[in-house]
């Protein structure tokens, strides 16, 4: 019975792995770049919730011991009761529940019913994404340090990879002329038939450069502006009163987390397009909401960042228009860990098809196999609470 099957164990997995001819950027030091003979060391792990079925439901990510202690003994199935009661949990922090946990319940649900996520979430409105490239922050180190860099490596994903759409994400602290550049040099070398996307990730410092840039992006028809100010965006205001001077689309919320605040956000004024993330904002159930509020005002969520999970969502989403493939770049060839044993699930730049779309994985739950020996070679440690 679907009803006495109680969590009995979790493991999280820990593992590292180098990046070639990355670093970090190095005024600030918090943002990556291009820099050719660098190595970049990264982390990251796997989450697996075993069952009383013998079924497990695992995703990348990880779990803090009290979550962990929380989880021993439930119904994997309660993802609602357990959704909310980990929402209060995390009232101090941000009041998002975990979303590796979320989405490796979603996983072991599909294993139990022998169905892809997507199924359960209603059904597929199409199994070929389309995609845009997303590529790394500009650089002074000779990968993407001018405005033709990135023009150049638009067209690139545009004629050899079929990319239908392309962003960028320009300079930290530079020159915002070279930003207005680059916004205008990409338009005219790639055309009228590639959407163009634009994500400062907040680092340009007054609001005359916003402005300056968005009317850059007016000029160029960019299909959105995205999280321009310093902060992480979360100025409801900033964003509302930059709307009403500029032409180009908002994108906002990548930092402002879970339900609540991306309903303000919406009734603010302050966007157009409303970001969500599986990981950020409470796993699939607490993207599902989101992607419910955003229907429910006329507007289309963005799925920020590429993952397994996102590919399911957005299969079930009417109103949702591209898959986030990144980050890439033109000299850096693979970034991600291969914890997966095909490479198309792993979101380089090479992942897509003819025409720049990712596939739905049609497997059980996730419906991927990991890679375990690639995982093994690379663990640098395990937590087990039973």
């Amino acid at each position: 019975m679907a009803r006495d099957i109680k969590i009995t164990s979790i493991t999280a997995t820990h593992f590292d792995y180098q990046i070639a001819d990355l670093a970090l950027e190095e005024q600030l030091g918090f943002d990556t770049v291009y820099k050719k003979g660098g190595r970049l060391s990264a982390s990251g792990g796997l989450l697996s919730i075993e069952t009383s079925a013998g079924i497990s439901g695992t995703t990348s990510g990880g779990i803090d011991s009290r979550t962990a202690q929380y989880l021993l003994g439930r119904n994997p199935l309660d993802r609602e009761i357990i959704w909310h009661d980990l929402k209060r949990s995390r009232r101090v922090q941000d009041g998002t529940p975990p979303g590796a946990v979320d989405i490796a319940l979603w996983d072991f649900a599909g294993k139990l019913y022998d169905a892809p996520i997507y199924e359960l979430l209603g059904g597929g409105w199409r199994k070929k994404l389309p995609a845009y490239a997303s590529t790394y922050h500009g650089d002074e180190n000779g990968g993407l340090a001018t405005p033709d860099d990135f023009a150049q490596f638009a067209l690139r994903c545009k004629q050899e990879y079929g990319y239908p759409a392309f962003k960028i994400h320009g300079w930290v602290n530079g020159p915002i002329d070279r930003e207005v550049a680059a916004v205008l040099a990409i338009r005219a070398v790639v055309g009228d038939d590639m959407d163009l996307l634009l994500d400062p990730a907040g680092c340009f410092p007054t609001f005359e450069d916003v402005l300056k840039v968005g009317r850059a992006c007016d000029e160029a028809r960019y299909m959105w502006y995205e999280d321009p100010f310093r902060g992480g965006g979360f100025s409801r205001f900033a964003h509302a009163k930059l709307r009403e001077l500029i032409k180009t689309p908002m994108l906002m919320g990548e930092h402002v987390r879970g339900l609540e605040a991306k309903a303000d956000t919406i009734t603010a004024g302050a966007t157009d397009f409303v970001r969500a993330n599986a990981q950020a904002d409470g796993g699939i159930t607490g993207v599902m909401k989101i992607a419910a509020l955003a229907e429910s005002h006329g507007l289309d969520v963005e799925l920020h960042g590429g993952s397994l999970p996102h590919r399911h969502i957005m299969a079930t989403l009417r109103n949702a228009n591209y898959y986030e493939l990144g980050l890439v770049h033109p000299l850096v060839g693979d970034t991600k860990p291969a914890v997966y044993s095909e490479r198309c699930w792993l979101d380089e730049l090479d992942s897509v098809d003819e025409n720049g779309c990712v596939e739905v994985p049609e497997g059980p739950g996730l419906g991927v196999e990991f890679d375990r020996e690639w995982i093994e070679d690379h663990k640098t440690g395990e937590t087990v609470y039973e």
